[in-house]
């Protein structure tokens, strides 16, 4: 421990999407290598009180934790890369903090007194920054401020910072990270972008201790130094973080420049010992030298925009370097699958994700590309309204339901083999309203599922409204789809498999949410062999 709590912010200056996320978990990993405790939570200045209602093109995908919240993606890279469950306390917004003291202003709290931004809005920033801290677990919190200074929506959150640097001196510490940008024209990088995101930071009354700058390209001889004086920091405290082949290189090339030394100077930490990245390296050997290769197809509505399905990109990836086998990823648009492209669409594909999703659009390309898969033997795994279309699919060209569908895209439907859960009916908001979080499982004896899991009972993290509907459960069972994943409390159907296939799993629940860099997900892992097994079994017969 380091005694006290320590805070460490980013913030981000120039331009968004520089990368917060990442190097704010790439130093939490370099600190946890040395021993220490840490967390990271995510500050967001937009006035929805969560993301679960934004659509994925506004905000990518939504991650949801353990204890049921739906957060922001980033909170996905801080379990990646740290192996530590997050929670709600992982993630605040503009609209949660309104919320909370607008609630105590109605109860009273405030005494008769005028509530206004200083100091009623940025004491309860301050408050839920240092929830974490006052837990006595962590040796570090560090607080991603999302959005780039400057930004009128994040001034209550930077004022925060300044009071906290005040109040807490030595334990606290700012990171800024900002860009250089390359002119072709002139052929060098511009430090001017920096100097004036830095000076409107200054001008905010907070003064980084760190700036790590973004660049495409080597900073040249000088430029550290040019940047310290213009920006009162140390020379050693400007850190070059340039472009990665991956996000998953960012923690060593972050030690390589030194960030985690700097910082635990700066933060009067002596003493620790050295940073133990052996386990780290080794994923990334596997992941960067693999033995062999294949392609699986994700299926979903929003392809074009790869952060909508960013935990199930990683989840891939992860189960691809403990198979010691690279995975490229096909996105293939549900919207433009149909049952005469189909076979063209998917060619050449060894195994096939159908993603989670809401609402029709897309919906039909989902269940043909599963009929494809299903007919054919290709490795599959559903998830959410994945495993929901293959159901669908099932029953209308297995048990001859035509009309099969979801009550969410057909209310009317003749078989409603998808249905609202029981305990949504009533339901009228729709934030944070879901069945949301870890809730328990109970795998079936013999079953792929079990196999894969290597256990009888698991707990996998949920976001849904609708379920498989029990009436036809038995129908579904004679004729060759059976219900391996049983919640034990509500009977809700979590898994299902096809008897007779190779390798075809639908989940309910979200299994991407769990896997992690030191510990891929189980479900990934076998479905990865799955395809890799359906890939040379195609080669072979090629050759033969």
């Amino acid at each position: 421990m380091t005694g006290s709590t320590k805070y460490i912010f980013v913030t981000g200056g120039v331009t968004s999407s520089l990368g917060k996320g990442i190097i704010s978990a790439s130093l939490a990993k370099l600190l946890q290598a040395r021993g220490f405790t840490v967390t990271i939570q995510k500050l967001d200045p937009y006035i929805n009180v969560d993301p679960g209602t934004l659509n994925p093109y506004e905000h990518g995908e939504c991650f949801v934790t353990e204890d049921g919240a739906e957060t922001d993606l980033d909170l996905g890279h801080y379990e990646r890369f740290l192996d530590v469950p997050t929670s709600q306390a992982n993630n605040v917004t503009t609209g949660r903090i309104y919320q909370n003291v607008i609630n105590k202003e109605r109860r009273g709290e405030y005494l008769g007194k005028t509530v206004q931004v200083i100091p009623h809005i940025t004491d309860e920033i301050k408050r839920h920054i240092q929830a974490l801290g006052r837990k006595g677990i962590y040796d570090f919190v560090i607080t991603e401020v999302g959005g780039t200074v400057g930004d009128i929506e994040s001034l209550p959150y930077v004022e925060s910072i300044r009071q906290l640097k005040w109040e807490k001196g030595k334990d606290c510490l700012t990171i800024h990270l900002t860009l250089l940008p390359f002119l072709q024209t002139s052929g060098e990088l511009k430090t001017k972008p920096t100097q004036h995101s830095v000076k409107e930071l200054l001008s905010l009354g907070v003064q980084p201790d760190v700036l790590v700058c973004r660049t495409e390209h080597p900073m040249q001889k000088g430029m550290k130094d040019k940047i310290a004086l213009f920006c009162n920091v140390d020379p050693t405290a400007v850190i070059e973080s340039r472009d990665a082949q991956t996000i998953y290189d960012v923690p060593l090339m972050m030690q390589e420049e030194g960030l985690d030394t700097v910082v635990l100077q700066k933060l009067g930490i002596t003493g620790y010992p050295e940073a133990d990245l052996r386990s780290w390296s080794d994923f990334l050997h596997r992941y960067k030298e693999p033995k062999r290769e294949v392609h699986i197809g994700l299926v979903g509505k929003y392809v074009e925009l790869h952060d909508a399905y960013k935990s199930i990109k990683e989840a891939l990836e992860h189960a691809g370097a403990e198979n010691e086998t690279k995975v490229h990823i096909k996105w293939v648009h549900s919207e433009k699958l149909n049952a005469k492209n189909v076979a063209k669409q998917l060619a050449g594909l060894s195994g096939i994700v159908v993603a989670p999703g809401f609402g029709n659009r897309g919906i039909e390309g989902k269940i043909e590309a599963i009929r494809h898969v299903r007919e054919n033997g290709i490795p599959f795994l559903g998830i959410c309204l994945g495993m929901q279309c293959a159901v669908i699919e099932y029953g209308r060209h297995v048990l001859g339901y035509s009309d099969a569908n979801s009550t969410e895209m057909n209310a009317d439907t003749a078989h409603p083999v998808i249905a609202m859960m029981e305990e949504q009916k009533s339901v009228e908001n729709k934030g944070g309203t879901m069945r949301l979080g870890a809730y328990p499982c109970k795998l079936s004896d013999g079953s792929l599922a079990q196999q894969v899991y290597g256990r009888k009972e698991i707990s996998e993290r949920h976001r849904h409204r609708y379920e498989f509907n029990n009436a036809y459960l038995e129908d579904y069972r004679k004729a060759g789809m059976v219900a391996t994943g049983i919640n034990p409390k509500g009977k809700l159907v979590e898994i299902v498999e096809v008897k007779d296939h190779p390798w075809f799993i639908g989940v309910q629940f979200h299994p991407e949410y769990r896997s992690t860099v030191m510990k891929p997900h189980a479900l990934f892992i076998g479905f990865v062999q799955a395809a890799v097994k359906r890939s040379e079994m195609v080669r072979e017969r090629a050759e033969a």
